[in-house]
């Protein structure tokens, strides 16, 4: 008893240290980015401010809300530059637990799904952001001055990110329910029309009230889940392929 109770203590030492590690990691960078403040906020404003029209500009209506926004995204970007070292401590801390194939799959799993992360906010930046603001501005009466809350744009730009990093995650979600035997190929393609309807679902929901941004969400996650039943219908042939060869031998 006494072994086991020493076991599980060293194990919350050691996840202690490894959070200490990560949380340290992204104040260390955070500190080193607190002097671009100013200027990483700016970029992450630009697909707005290019949208708005000729001398639009955006607002702070709280009181410290010029000071805490920019320091909100510098932290943002900390954590997404240290997500990597976070990553490791994390997969240092359950790896020891794991059998070999389960490492085998696990790390190409895990630097996947971070890679399909950074892709799917590199997508709602780059192509997403730039194409519903325009639209939308389009919209606004004469008269109408467009200047929008720099608060208000982060929680959007941030619900935005985390929409389309999920989104990007179909793929891997797809892998893991086949090889682990929750869900089959033919059984997920039978299912595709319901995917198909739920994606326009999803972006309704968590896209701006609009057809253009609901079907710049909608699309994509259609086709990553075609992707995920496309990769996952290549590892999943080899494994069936070798049960026959097995019992024959047997």
């Amino acid at each position: 008893m006494s072994e086991i109770q020493e076991s599980f203590f060293s194990h919350l030492i050691e996840l202690r240290d490894r959070l200490i590690r990560s949380i340290v990691a992204v104040i260390v960078v955070f500190l080193c980015l607190v002097p671009w403040a100013r200027e990483i906020y700016t970029l992450l404003a630009k697909p707005m401010l290019a949208a708005l029209p000729q001398g639009g500009q955006m607002i702070a209506t709280d009181v410290a809300g010029a000071f805490f926004v920019p320091m909100k995204v510098t932290l943002m970007l900390a954590f997404l530059i240290a997500l990597p070292y976070v990553l490791y401590q994390a997969w240092a801390f359950v790896a020891p637990g794991l059998y070999a194939h389960e490492k085998r799959l696990t790390l190409p799993l895990l630097v996947s799904s971070v890679f399909l992360f950074f892709t799917g906010m590199t997508f709602a930046y780059f192509i997403v952001f730039p194409t519903v603001f325009v639209f939308v501005n389009q919209f606004a009466p004469e008269g109408v001055a467009v200047m929008t809350d720099i608060d208000k744009y982060l929680s959007f730009v941030m619900s935005t990110f985390l929409a389309f990093g999920i989104t990007f995650e179909v793929p891997v979600l797809v892998i893991v329910l086949v090889m682990t035997g929750l869900v089959s190929v033919d059984k997920l393609k039978e299912i595709r029309p319901y995917v198909i309807v739920g994606a326009f679902v999803v972006g309704a929901v968590f896209t701006p009230p609009d057809v253009l941004s609901q079907f710049l969400l909608a699309l994509p996650l259609w086709l990553l889940y075609e992707l995920g039943i496309i990769i996952a219908s290549f590892i999943s042939r080899p494994a069936k392929a070798a049960l026959p060869s097995e019992a024959d031998q047997g």
